[in-house]
């Protein structure tokens, strides 16, 4: 009999909902093996002090190398732009909708807000660009789940918050949606809607037959325009990047200060992954995205 499949992942209910989508479309014998990662013990201080994205699958990683998982299930998002070459990336499930969405409890529409609200998000990349939308606002990190934003929420700790609308409609929670920024406002984290899975580099064939090409395609350009800056970015980054594939590929790119006044925007189109990703980058380069890109210490 053969063994079951080890799906590892962590033990939020977006991500176990996300681990359950990856054992629907894999159609094999599988298990799903929780494992807490050093981004869920530690939710009371920001992401960017205790390492960035990569706290969310280090552990996860662990159990590959230890053969304890046959592979981990990420938020994209949360991967960083560099794996180790031990590791792949094997497949990308279809995107969902990669847009950011604002929510208010009492339906407030986010151009409405009085100047001074605390506005939640634990993204570098949303609070640049909130910044450059709304200097007006106090933008604040709110950490936890899903449901433990929300709560936060409609406790009063914050007047409104911005999460990815991906999420809260995998967990049924669309209807807290007041509103959704378009893309061109609020320019999304690389991969942000889409799922991957990781496994170790020499088993990576046996699951890239999972993927999604439009969705792994896009995942490709906008991760690539991230690696075209190697170890310049990091945790403290206000990157964002976002493809879009029809007759051609379109890239979006934002990269800004979390608190100040410069940010860069870029759009480009071109008929391939490699001719888009340089000329985003090129053109990154030349408004001075390196400079923006430089570490905080």
């Amino acid at each position: 009999m053969t063994a079951p499949v080890r799906i590892g992942t962590r033990g939020s209910p977006l991500a176990l909902w996300q681990a359950n989508e990856v054992a629907r479309v894999l159609n094999r014998p599988s298990e799903i093996v929780t494992i807490r990662t050093t981004g869920d013990t530690r939710t009371n201080v920001s992401l960017a002090s205790i390492g960035g994205k990569g706290v969310f699958i280090k552990e996860l990683e662990e159990g590959l190398l230890g053969r304890t998982i046959d592979l981990a299930v990420h938020s994209l998002k949360d991967v960083p732009s560099i794996v180790p070459p031990q590791f792949a990336l094997a497949a990308f499930l279809a995107r969902a909708d990669p847009r950011d969405a604002w929510i208010q409890p009492g339906g407030i529409a986010i151009d409405k807000m009085r100047s001074g609200a605390k506005i939640g998000t634990s993204a570098p990349r949303r609070r640049a660009q909130l910044r450059a939308l709304y200097p007006k606002f106090r933008v604040e990190d709110i950490r936890g789940n899903v449901d433990s934003r929300i709560r936060k929420l409609h406790d009063g700790a914050y007047d409104g918050a911005v999460l990815a609308s991906a999420g809260l409609t995998r967990l049924g929670r669309a209807s807290e949606i007041t509103s959704f920024f378009s893309i061109e406002e609020m320019i999304p984290a690389a991969g942000q809607g889409i799922i991957a899975i990781e496994t170790l580099a020499e088993r990576a064939a046996e699951f890239t037959v999972l993927s999604h090409f439009p969705s792994a395609l896009a995942a490709l350009c906008e991760r690539g325009v991230l690696q075209k800056f190697g170890d310049l970015l990091d945790c403290y980054s206000a990157v964002a990047v976002h493809a879009t594939i029809d007759r051609g590929i379109t890239v979006q790119a934002f990269f800004g200060e979390v608190d100040g006044d410069r940010s860069i925007r870029v759009q480009k189109t071109g008929p391939d992954a490699d001719t888009v990703i340089d000329s985003v980058y090129e053109a990154l380069v030349a408004e001075g995205a390196e400079d923006l890109s430089k570490c905080r210490r």
